[in-house]
């Protein structure tokens, strides 16, 4: 059942592995100064264009996210994707979620670097047709063919920090610090489990 005013609920897709501060301020911004009530950190367990073994496991990941925003009440962790079809598919995550959650409109959050591949994604059309996009704008990077489709929003003055997660991993396979690029309870858990030095995990 539908309602006349559905949450406006952002869902920002990520492998976060690990999840970072750069992760972080994207996702607090649009929670906090868009018309989002909050915004999901959604785990992918794996993208159709990444190797599986080049991740963490789904549950570490996940437990990683969950320490990082554990005191924001306006960003949610979600496992939503572990128990759906692998590899995961944006538009079948959107139609899945809005058959449970009618109570609640779904919008994407993205960077603009991913607007130009857009349409390679599998039913692109039917996710611009029922989904708005809110972007967030990459110095360097043109929004294409897509820059003035009507459910696409751009967010010109979105705080970004240029931090990789490939980079933190290296760092921690190399005993280099990693302190202020993850949160508090994130560098702990990290340096305590040893994680990514005993996964060794790479692209």
């Amino acid at each position: 059942m539908s309602t006349r005013n559905p949450t406006k609920i952002g869902l920002f897709f990520g492998s976060f592995n690990p999840i970072h501060v750069g992760h972080l301020i994207i996702a607090n911004h649009m929670a906090t100064q868009t018309d989002l009530k909050e915004v999901w950190l959604v785990v992918s367990p794996q993208n159709p264009l990444k190797l599986k073994q080049s991740l963490a496991r789904d549950q570490d990941r996940l437990h990683l996210v969950r320490l990082a925003i554990d005191d924001n009440l306006r960003l949610r962790a979600s496992d939503i994707e572990f128990s759906l079809p692998q590899p995961s598919y944006t538009i079948d995550t959107l139609a899945y979620l809005r058959e449970k959650h009618a109570d609640k409109q779904f919008v994407l959050i993205m960077g603009g670097d991913n607007v130009p591949t857009l349409p390679k994604w599998k039913n692109y059309d039917l996710i611009l047709r029922d989904f708005e996009i809110y972007v967030y704008h990459r110095p360097g990077y043109e929004l294409g063919e897509l820059a003035n489709h009507p459910q696409i929003k751009v967010f010109d003055q979105v705080p970004q920090m240029q931090i990789s997660a490939s980079y933190i991993r290296e760092c921690l396979v190399a005993d280099l610090p990693i302190q202020y690029l993850v949160t508090e309870p994130v560098l702990k858990y990290l340096e305590s489990s040893g994680l990514y030095k005993k996964n060794r995990v790479k692209e």
